[in-house]
């Protein structure tokens, strides 16, 4: 079985190592990656807050991805060198202890997150799945004869291995206002098992596409392969693909280079004290983190700009009554009365309920002495009444018009 050739690859430049160890010295830049393009073409206001150093909140489904390219990274810098040429069976078992144990750490760091839902530990056979089929994607880019990762053998793996060409390699431009994270770079094999190129690989833990892929996926996709492109001027074909472990499928990203297209967004993207436009819409307010901070999505709210309605709701309010022990009371939405987030009553009054997560939450609120206006975040609704729990965030309504410095 004859090895992929290994080349000298550059993912990051000396000169932009130089810039980002300048900028973790203080020096006030940025850098574009493709979620922050994508946070700043969806609404420049959440991109500018996403940089305000508030607290981020946490997710399962991150979580989950987390562990897995985690474990991808662990198993394919494994040291078998001193192993058994022809064991077999040890890759079930080994995967399952290096998942267990990146379960636990993502779990450890989510529950550390002030801003966290409740902690799904049934997900870690979604999370067992997504590694295996990511696994079954790379041994079927090594050509081998067997899929089934119980009859891997030592040798086998260390082939596999001898593919990868670069794992989890952070991409910086050279003159480093581009940054960007490299899951996989394997050898593009020839039926002979000889390299004819470089593929990117992205690991993908999430939703598989039907059909083509998500424009916003294509274009990180060949955000990846333009920037190894222009660090590697004598590349050789690079492909790009996004890796579906939940239904082991590949999709390749084809297209036009965004380089260019990246540089201009940066430009947009410069650090500011005066908040970046907002541009609210249903998709773009509907899942972002930053609300407990943004008038503007509130404001839209009042304006009928985005719906007040549905099973789930997010609200500006204030307590009028509250029963600690019963977990129950009355809650009164505020209206907005300026662009800076100043809000005053209304004659808008609904009953809530809260439990769990949301209840400690709110009574620690309260315990602290905290009397002002709450943004309370995905509340279910039903009957005119409020259902706050672990789904739920309790938090102070403290709408950001102005950053302290430019960040």
């Amino acid at each position: 079985m004859s090895h992929a050739h290994k080349t000298d690859i550059t993912i990051g430049t000396p000169e932009g190592a130089d810039w980002v160890n300048q900028m973790n010295e203080g020096f006030r830049a940025h850098q574009l990656s493709p979620s922050s393009w994508s946070r700043y073409e969806q609404c420049p206001r959440k991109y500018w807050l996403s940089r305000q150093r508030l607290p981020r909140k946490a997710s399962m489904p991150a979580a989950l991805g987390n562990a897995v390219h985690n474990s991808v990274e662990d198993i394919c810098n494994l040291v078998i060198d001193d192993r058994d040429d022809d064991e077999v069976g040890w890759m079930p078992p080994t995967a399952k202890a290096i998942l267990d144990r990146h379960w636990k750490i993502e779990k450890d760091g989510f529950m550390a997150t002030p801003r966290h839902p409740r902690w799904k530990d049934e997900l870690i056979t979604q999370a067992h799945d997504g590694l295996v089929g990511a696994l079954n994607i790379l041994c079927s880019k090594s050509l081998l004869p067997q899929t089934k990762l119980s009859e891997l053998t030592i040798s086998d793996w260390k082939y596999v291995q001898s593919i990868v060409l670069a794992n989890e390699g952070t991409l910086v431009s050279e003159c480093g206002r581009l940054m960007g994270r490299l899951d996989l770079l394997v050898a593009d094999l020839d039926e002979n098992g000889q390299s004819r190129g470089w593929i990117v690989a992205d690991l993908k833990t999430g939703r598989p596409p039907v059909g083509a892929l998500d424009p916003k996926v294509s274009r990180q996709l060949r955000f990846y392969r333009d920037l190894l492109k222009r660090n590697n001027p004598d590349h050789p074909p690079i492909r790009a693909e996004g890796w579906y472990s939940a239904n082991q499928t590949i999709h390749e990203a084809t297209g036009d280079n965004v380089i260019d297209d990246a540089f201009v967004a940066w430009e947009g993207m410069r650090p500011s004290s005066e908040p970046l436009e907002a541009t609210p819409g249903e998709r773009t307010c509907g899942f972002c983190e930053w609300k407990a901070w943004c008038p503007a999505w509130w404001n839209a709210t009042a304006e009928g700009i985005l719906p007040s309605s549905g099973a789930f709701r997010d609200e500006v309010v204030q307590i009028i009554r509250y029963d600690s022990e019963g977990g129950a009371g009355l809650i009164e939405r505020m209206a907005p009365v300026d662009e800076s987030g100043n809000v005053s009553p209304s004659p808008k009054r609904f009953g809530f309920t809260v439990k769990d997560q949301a209840k400690n939450q709110l009574d620690e609120l309260i315990s602290d002495g905290y009397e002002g206006i709450l943004f309370i975040g995905s509340a279910r609704v039903s009957s005119k009444v409020l259902h706050l729990g672990d789904w739920s965030e309790i938090m102070p309504w403290q709408p950001i018009s102005e950053s302290p410095t430019p960040v």
